[in-house]
């Protein structure tokens, strides 16, 4: 598969996921959403359409989203985001969502092993996870993805 065909593809399952749970109200009364990779703002600008009465905090190493999708003051973290992230434990965020992969099977796999610590340590108790890369941890169940969408392409979660 190509990477145009690949990108195509990671991102459709990212919509379709994110409307699902917003379409199915899987998400708690409370909480924040957190962005986990700003990059260039594109699912950051869909959340906010998705989700406009939540306060949304962005995390990256660097700003270079474009200029419409720049989180309001307050609400973009720079730095690691295995570190500025996990500051934000016990915060009870409704959802986070972490689209952090690199493709690379070496960095991915470095990725994976604090990732799953930082979702659940971010997420309030019933949120939701959703992430490019597979999250091990007893806390978090996973949920089914729609229909036409690899299972190996996006995953969902809640944290019991």
């Amino acid at each position: 598969m190509s990477r145009l065909d690949s990108f195509i593809r990671r991102m459709t399952a990212q919509r379709d996921i994110l409307n699902q749970v917003a379409a199915q109200g899987l998400l708690p009364e409370t909480g924040d959403i957190l962005e986990l990779g700003l990059g260039n703002g594109r699912t950051y600008s869909h959340l906010v359409e998705l989700f406009a009465q939540r306060r949304i905090i962005a995390f990256d190493r660097a700003l270079m989203a474009h200029g419409s999708c720049i989180p309001a003051d307050g609400n973009l973290i720079l730095g690691e985001i295995a570190e500025t992230a996990l500051a934000f434990s016990g915060s009870e965020a409704a959802m986070a969502h972490a689209d952090i992969g690199s493709g690379s099977d070496d960095i991915d796999a470095v990725t994976v092993q604090w990732l799953p610590q930082v979702m659940v340590g971010v997420l309030a108790s019933g949120g939701i996870a959703l992430s490019g890369l597979p999250l091990q941890s007893a806390s978090l169940t996973q949920l089914p993805i729609p229909p036409g969408i690899d299972s190996q392409r996006y995953f969902l979660y809640r944290k019991i």
